[in-house]
C-alpha cells in the first residue's frame, strides 16, 4: 500500500512539474509574440509608406541641420508621398479607414503649411503635429519589418515638449537641432 502511494504521489508531481513547464512555455512564446506588432496589409501599402516614412526622417534631418531649403524640399515630396498612399489597399473596417484617410489627410494639410512657413521656428511648430498625426497612421496599419522609435524632447517649445519619430535611436533633434542632443528620450518602439 505505501508502495502505491509513493509512485502516486510521484506521477502528481511529474504531472505538476509538466504542467508548469508547459504553461511557462506558453507565457514565453506569447511575451516574444507581443513584442512584435502585426502589419496585415498589402504589401503594396507598406512598400509605399516605407518610402513616405524615408522621406519624413530626411524632413527630420533637415530640421535637425536648421536648413529650411532641405525642410520645404522634403515636406513636399513627404506631402506628395502621403497623397499617393495606396490607402484603397487597406482592408479594415470603415471606421478606421475613414480614420486613416482622416490622418492622411491633416498631415497633408500641415505639410503644406510647414512649406508656406518662413522661419524654422514656425516650421518645426508644423512638423510636431505632422509627427503625431504619423505616429497614429503607423500605429493603427503597421509598417512591415521595421521598427519605428518615438522620440521626446522635454524642453522643445518652452518646456511644453514635444515628439517625432526616428528609425533608430541615434539622438537627433529636429526642435532644437544639433546644439541639444542630450535633450532626446526614446519614449516608445513600434516594431513590426
Amino acid at each position: 500500500m505505501k508502495g502505491i502511494i509513493t509512485t502516486s504521489l510521484l506521477i502528481y508531481v511529474l504531472i505538476l512539474s509538466a504542467c508548469n513547464q508547459s504553461q511557462n512555455q506558453e507565457k514565453s512564446v506569447s511575451q516574444s509574440a507581443q513584442g512584435v506588432l502585426q502589419a496585415p496589409y498589402a504589401v503594396q501599402f507598406y512598400d509605399s509608406l516605407q518610402v513616405t516614412m524615408d522621406t519624413y526622417y530626411a524632413l527630420t534631418e533637415g530640421l535637425t541641420s536648421g536648413n529650411t531649403t532641405d525642410a520645404d524640399k522634403w515636406s513636399g515630396i513627404l506631402k506628395q508621398h502621403i497623397d499617393s498612399l495606396p490607402l484603397q489597399l487597406l482592408q479594415m473596417d470603415s471606421s478606421r479607414l475613414d480614420q486613416v484617410k482622416q490622418h492622411t489627410g491633416s498631415i497633408s494639410s500641415e505639410l503644406a503649411g510647414l512649406q508656406g512657413e518662413k522661419t524654422i521656428d514656425a516650421k518645426r511648430a508644423a512638423f510636431e503635429m505632422i509627427s503625431d498625426m504619423l505616429y497614429e497612421l503607423v500605429k493603427t496599419t503597421g509598417l512591415r519589418g521595421k521598427t519605428v522609435y518615438r522620440q521626446y524632447c522635454p524642453m522643445a517649445f518652452n518646456d511644453r515638449g514635444a515628439y517625432w519619430l526616428s528609425k533608430s535611436t541615434q539622438l537627433q533633434n529636429p526642435y532644437f537641432g544639433n546644439g541639444m542632443l542630450g535633450c532626446v528620450e526614446v519614449t516608445d518602439s513600434l516594431k513590426y
